[in-house]
Formats: C-alpha cells, sequence, structure tokens
C-alpha cells in the first residue's frame, strides 16, 4: 500500500551517476521539510535517491519515461523525479522537463537551467515537479482525476522556458521546453557545467609537466628576456591568443573530440553544432585556466630567480614590477604552446576522461560505436 495513504508521500530521486546524483544526494537534505512547509495540507514527505544510468543508450524523451516508469513499477514509491546531465531533444526542441500525472513520474534535463546556481535551480524544479504531480495523485486516490493537468509550474518571468505540446501516444501529460537565443545559450552553459572544465588542468598530467617544463626554461633563457622587453602589448595578446588557440585545437584534433553526425536532417546537425559549441567552450575554459595558472607561477618563479644587474645588462632595462609581468606573460604563451606538444603523450582515453563527464563520454563511445 502506498505510504501517502499513511499521509507520507515517497519521492524517489533517480538520478544518472556523477553529477545528477550528487545534486540530487545534496538536495535530499532539504527537500521533504521545504516540500511540506510548501504543500501544506499535513502532508509529509519521504525523500530517497537512488542513482542509476536512466539515460544509458537512449536520448528520447519517450523512451526515457518508460524506462522510468519500469524501474518504479517494482517499488513503493508515489512520485518518480529524474535527473540527467544529458541534453534531451523533443522535435527538435531541448527539452526541459517530462511530466506524467497519471504514473506521477517528472524527467528533467539539467543543463537547460543553465551553468549558475545550479544547485539551486535543480532544487527549485525538483520541487516545482513534486507539487505539480503530488495534487493529481492525492485526487486519484480519493475520486477522480483532474480532466486537464494543472498549468504552472516551471514558469518564471525572464526564463526562457514555455510549456508545449505532447504527442497522443507519449506517455507525458505535460512537457516544458527552452528555445530561442537564450535557451539556447542556457543549455550551452549547463552543458559546459556538467562538463567540469576546471578538472581539465589536474587531468592533463603529461601536458602540465610539458608547459611547466617549458616555463621554467623560458625564464631563465637571456633571448626569452631579450624578447619580453621589445614585444608590444598588442603583440603579447597575439600571443596570448594564438598559443590558447593553439592549445585548444591540438587537443581537439589529437583526441577527437569533435562530433561528426551522418545523419542529414537539420536537427541532427543543430544537435552536431550544439555538442561541438560545449566540447569547444569545454577546453576552452579548462586551458585558459591553465594559462592562468601558468602565468602566476612562472611570475612567483621569476622573483625567485632573476637577478636584477643580470637582467639589466642583457635587456639594458631595469627589472621592475612590469617587466616582472610582462616576461610573465610572455613565458605563460611559451608554456602553453610547450603543453600543447606535451598533450600529444595522453591517451585520448585520458583527454576524454579530463574534459567530458561521464554521461558524456558514454554518450560519445556509443556514437562512435555506432559510427564503426
Amino acid at each position: 500500500m502506498p505510504k501517502s495513504s499513511q499521509g507520507v508521500t515517497v519521492v524517489a530521486l533517480l538520478a544518472d551517476p556523477d553529477a545528477p546524483t550528487e545534486i540530487a544526494q545534496r538536495m535530499a537534505r532539504r527537500l521533504p521539510d521545504r516540500l511540506t512547509r510548501r504543500s501544506g495540507k499535513g502532508r509529509r514527505f519521504d525523500v530517497k535517491v537512488v542513482s542509476e544510468p536512466i539515460t544509458a543508450g537512449s536520448e528520447d524523451p519517450p523512451t526515457v519515461m518508460r524506462r522510468i516508469m519500469e524501474r518504479a513499477s517494482g517499488e513503493n514509491w508515489d512520485i518518480v523525479v529524474a535527473l540527467t546531465d544529458l541534453p534531451l531533444h523533443s522535435r527538435g526542441r531541448k527539452l526541459v522537463v517530462d511530466l506524467s500525472y497519471e504514473h506521477g513520474v517528472a524527467l528533467l534535463s539539467l543543463p537547460t537551467l543553465g551553468g549558475w546556481r545550479l544547485q539551486t535551480k535543480a532544487q527549485r524544479a525538483v520541487e516545482e515537479a513534486v507539487l505539480s504531480l503530488v495534487g493529481p495523485r492525492a485526487a486519484g486516490a480519493e475520486g477522480e482525476p483532474p480532466s486537464e493537468p494543472p498549468r504552472g509550474p516551471f514558469r518564471r518571468p525572464l526564463a526562457p522556458v514555455r510549456p508545449d505540446s505532447v504527442a497522443d501516444d507519449e506517455t507525458a501529460d505535460l512537457r516544458y521546453i527552452t528555445s530561442g537565443p537564450r535557451g539556447y545559450l542556457r543549455v550551452l552553459s549547463g552543458m559546459v557545467r556538467a562538463n567540469r572544465p576546471w578538472r581539465l588542468v589536474p587531468g592533463l598530467s603529461k601536458a602540465l609537466a610539458a608547459a611547466l617544463a617549458t616555463g621554467a626554461i623560458a625564464t631563465v633563457n637571456a633571448t626569452v628576456w631579450s624578447l619580453s622587453a621589445a614585444l608590444s602589448t598588442p603583440r603579447l595578446v597575439i600571443a596570448m591568443v594564438g598559443s590558447v588557440a593553439l592549445m585548444i585545437g591540438w587537443l581537439i584534433v589529437n583526441a577527437h573530440l569533435w562530433h561528426r553526425t551522418a545523419e542529414v536532417s537539420p536537427e541532427a546537425r543543430k544537435r552536431a553544432t550544439l555538442y561541438n559549441a560545449s566540447t569547444v567552450a569545454t577546453v576552452g575554459i579548462g586551458v585558459i585556466v591553465c594559462y592562468v595558472g601558468l602565468l602566476v607561477i612562472n611570475w612567483v618563479w621569476a622573483l625567485f630567480i632573476l637577478s636584477d644587474q643580470v637582467f639589466a645588462s642583457t635587456t639594458r632595462r631595469p627589472l621592475h614590477a612590469t617587466e616582472y609581468a610582462t616576461l610573465a606573460w610572455f613565458v605563460a604563451s611559451l608554456a602553453t604552446v610547450g603543453g600543447a606538444l606535451g598533450s600529444g603523450l595522453e591517451s585520448d582515453e585520458a583527454i576524454r576522461a579530463a574534459a567530458y563527464s561521464k554521461r558524456e563520454q558514454e554518450r560519445r563511445r556509443r556514437l562512435q560505436e555506432d559510427t564503426d
């Protein structure tokens, strides 16, 4: 007998492994109390977190919804909210959430919430989904469910989210999507956030070692001193942009990160463009973090190792704060090029593991197998 009949509504958060599971576990600590306060009527909630790869092998929302219902059929759950960090698409539109009032099931795609304040947005979305589902479920226990699902959750004045039609043969009763340029940017930032680009630097140990070695040697090279003193700011900017672009391009090409699709439909091409944009942004952020780290390390190394007299005798310029900063800036560009060359020693698997979430790695592995 469902616990809802005893005054307790059992809510299962069915989350993909990795980031979705971490988000679900954090929100589960506060969710019961927040749902109790917002629902009123003396209703209490019991929240459980189940970590399973619900989207493995499929990005089709109806297929995933059926899989969720099959998984929940043998459990004593009143409401199931599934969380995935993969972008889901419905007829070329980016899915935010699918709601099935009859079965008490919701499917939430986290990337559509954007890359900022993801934990807060995810908790708010889950609360909206549960409270939207619990009313019809309770009505079904006492009498006939409402003829039309309630319309109201997931609407924010400034959010690019709107309800969308659902085909008659689908399980969902109500669907929300995101569209337009703002919606595209939200999904893109959410995909980049799911990939955790800050993990790229420690994940590429051989490339980082090559970059550090290049920077250490360049800092004590008299020719580099003369070049850094002679280069103007525009040239230093060009050197920085060029080295960062070289590193990004080399990582993407060397590890085969560029997504190609054999399908010729406009929807498939838009999807490929979105995946490639997230790859460039993810790798780009990681490389920029690496560049800033190299700049700081080389500046500290220069402060420790350089001699005012030797530097002045070589460049005919006194060693002041400007010279330290300029040298560290130029050496960071050289070190980034050295890191790009060093990344060739990394395996493709290591680069993919550093650049992508587990869900994204599995998705790309499956696509590669289908292509082969």
